[in-house]
């Protein structure tokens, strides 16, 4: 009976796979997608995921772990297997599953989805449950450590450089969706910095207050964070409390810095670790919230299963589908972010082996849910209005009445006043060229919340969903950060041995704040772009964050044939070739293409060209040489990380071969 049912529920998934990839002309009911996710997500976790854990994993659940064994009430902290969940979903669930899959529906509903679905159950959920494991074997070490010590010097000091690089690079742009969502809007950012707040408490009520009571501490940080959206409308409408938290971006940017670093510096159970588990709650609550939502109301899905953008000629970003689709939608199907968590925090916190396949595979597989629900907001928008918040300022037009022919002639019809119905809905003065994917998801968002819970209350529920995603950004922005931390430490251990004590206050102001000035350099250049910021660091993130899920690949695959499991590294291998395939033919287009859309050198000299001649707009030319710069030092980071992914393939292949040939490896 078990049997036939594990039947039907790969029949339905299947089935509805196949009505979503055949259908074609009239829309489709988002509930297509739905189902098949469902099915999907089941038979992963329930078949694929124990098989790996039983058989090539081999997961022992009386070995003592690092955290019981190393506990200094820092960093390595044995914690409840369900606030360990929480804290590992909220730090890998960032912009990756809400912002990638919104800009990717530029290509229309079925490439995201496909990939989305295939990616993470084959890819992303495996690759985190094995570098969770491998890591929690090692006491807890980082993901660059783990290279130097199976590799050897080449292929170890490679991946440390890349990761770090990569750490950098990733932070950035989290941080820059974040102060895209908040800026001038006095609701989002009140409820966001009431988080901090909350989370302090929640810290110290658990700990010293009320220790070990878990459920007492979850209901009070919750209804908290409800009081704080709602407090964030009375915020907005009143007039003097409203200029406090109407804020400009580069305001935003050096309060996100300083978030950051106060993040990676405080004790975990004290901050990262609350903040992490309550915005759990919010997380999952909203997407099961939008996932009934959906089976109620069964909206349709408006954007075609594929657009002529495919050819890469998109107006939100410039590129082919292959292979850009696959480095937009990163977090939702496979994230290099997530191996540094895997590697960093969350070994540290885990007191039982057996909680590896629920925190490593589960994780990822909630957080694909997350990037399936982000696309169906996204695509269930009409195009043209879609289009219209997610094109760049002057990127389709100088003036509303502009924007608005320009998308119609697409074939996406669009009227002025329709936008500003909308924007007024929403509580907001405008929604034209609102980059970042965040505000259009959100939009989408309250759309499906108050198609099935009153319409009235659109503007709650869209300031609800850009905390919702605010929140969801900042939780990895400081788990990352402090993960940063951690590789820097390890980096320069090297150097002086006490740099390497991961709980020495000096090692740890020193540390993070090298961590925070890295990536608040890379914010600042997004802050000031006149284009959003998201043109120019997005396509680097999407490419920078294959490229780390590569390396920790690598990583992974060279450890299973060294423990004599050949027969069983094509877990890893297989999406280890198709992410090295990807990555290197988006990396060259990124460098070498003519087309000022998608070459990074190309979009440097036509700036350099129409400076020269004076043609730029004075904000912009003030800019001018800046943006020049960072364009050229994007294509120099993208080449250099595709290097060190290729040296650390070729290493790891190395090791490989001399360990079959029965040649001796590093132990």
């Amino acid at each position: 009976m078990k049997k036939l049912i594990w039947v039907l529920v790969a029949a339905i998934g299947a089935f509805a796979l196949g009505g979503l990839a055949l259908h074609r002309g009239e829309s489709i009911n988002a509930l297509w997608i739905v189902v098949a996710a469902v099915c999907v997500y089941t038979l992963g976790y329930r078949l694929y995921s124990a098989w790996i854990a039983a058989k090539v994993l081999v997961l022992d659940p009386t070995r003592v772990t690092p955290a019981v064994r190393l506990n200094n009430g820092r960093d390595f902290v044995p914690t409840n297997r369900w606030v360990v969940f929480g804290h590992h979903f909220a730090a890998i669930a960032g912009p990756g599953p809400l912002v990638g899959p919104t800009l990717a529906a530029q290509f229309g509903y079925l490439p995201g989805t496909l990939w989305i679905l295939v990616g993470a159950v084959l890819g992303g959920c495996v690759q985190d449950m094995v570098v969770l494991f491998f890591s929690t074997r090692r006491d807890g070490r980082s993901l660059g450590q783990m290279a130097r010590d199976e590799l050897g010097p080449i292929g170890g000091y490679a991946a440390m450089v890349g990761t770090l690089m990569i750490m950098i690079i990733l932070i950035a742009v989290l941080g820059l969706v974040v102060v895209n969502a908040m800026k001038h809007s006095p609701w989002a950012t009140s409820t966001v910095c009431a988080t901090i707040p909350i989370a302090l408490l929640v810290g110290l009520y658990m700990r010293n207050i009320r220790p070990g009571r878990v459920l007492e501490a979850s209901c009070i940080g919750t209804a908290l964070l409800l009081l704080a959206v709602v407090g964030g409308g009375a915020v907005a409408a009143h007039e003097g409390l409203r200029t406090w938290f109407d804020l400009d971006s580069i305001t935003l940017a050096w309060l996100v810095i300083g978030y950051g670093f106060t993040a990676a510096v405080v004790p975990v159970w004290l901050l990262l670790a609350p903040r992490d588990y309550l915005s759990t709650f919010l997380k999952l609550g909203t997407v099961s919230l939008l996932a009934i939502a959906v089976v109620v109301m069964r909206p349709e899905i408006r954007m075609p299963a594929v657009t002529q953008f495919i050819d890469g000629s998109g107006p939100i970003f410039g590129g082919a589908l292959f292979p850009f689709a696959f480095i937009t939608i990163a977090c939702g199907a496979i994230s290099g972010f997530h191996a540094l968590v895997s590697s960093g925090t969350t070994p540290k916190l885990i007191t039982n082996e057996g909680d590896i396949r629920m925190i490593g595979y589960g994780s990822m597989m909630l957080e694909s849910g997350v990037a399936i629900m982000a696309l169906i907001a996204a695509t269930m928008l009409q195009p043209g209005v879609f289009f219209a918040i997610n094109s760049a300022p002057g990127g389709a037009g100088a003036t509303p009445a502009a924007v608005v022919a320009t998308i119609s002639s697409w074939g996406f019809p669009l009227t002025v006043e329709t936008m500003q119905t909308l924007a007024a809905q929403m509580g907001e003065a405008t929604l034209f060229a609102r980059t970042g994917g965040a505000p259009s998801l959100a939009v989408g968002m309250s759309s499906i919340f108050g198609s099935a819970f009153g319409q009235g209350m659109m503007a709650l529920w869209y300031h609800f969903a850009i905390m919702f995603e605010a929140v969801f950004i900042l939780t990895t922005l400081d788990a990352g950060t402090r993960v940063g931390r951690f590789m820097l430490q390890d980096a320069l251990s090297g150097v002086w041995p006490a740099m390497g004590r991961t709980s020495w206050y000096p090692s740890v102001l020193v540390t993070s704040a090298l961590i925070v000035a890295g990536w608040g350099y890379f914010l600042y250049i997004g802050v000031v772009d006149p284009n959003g910021g998201i043109n120019i660091l997005w396509p680097l993130f999407g490419i920078s964050n294959q490229l780390l899920a590569g390396i920790a690949l690598c990583i992974c695959t060279g450890i299973l044939v060294k423990q004599g499991k050949l027969g069983y590294a094509w877990i890893t291998g297989a999406p280890l070739a198709w992410l090295a395939i990807v990555t290197t033919v988006a990396t060259w287009e990124k460098v070498v293409s003519g087309d000022v859309r998608i070459g990074f050198l190309a979009a440097a000299d036509q700036t350099a060209a129409q400076l020269a001649a004076g043609t730029l707009p004075a904000a912009q030319a003030a800019v001018a040489p800046q943006l020049i710069f960072n364009q050229r030092l994007d294509a120099l980071l993208s080449v250099v990380l595709a290097v060190i992914l290729w040296i650390i393939i070729v290493d790891t292949a190395r090791v490989c071969a001399r360990f079959v040939r029965g040649i001796p490896v590093p132990a």
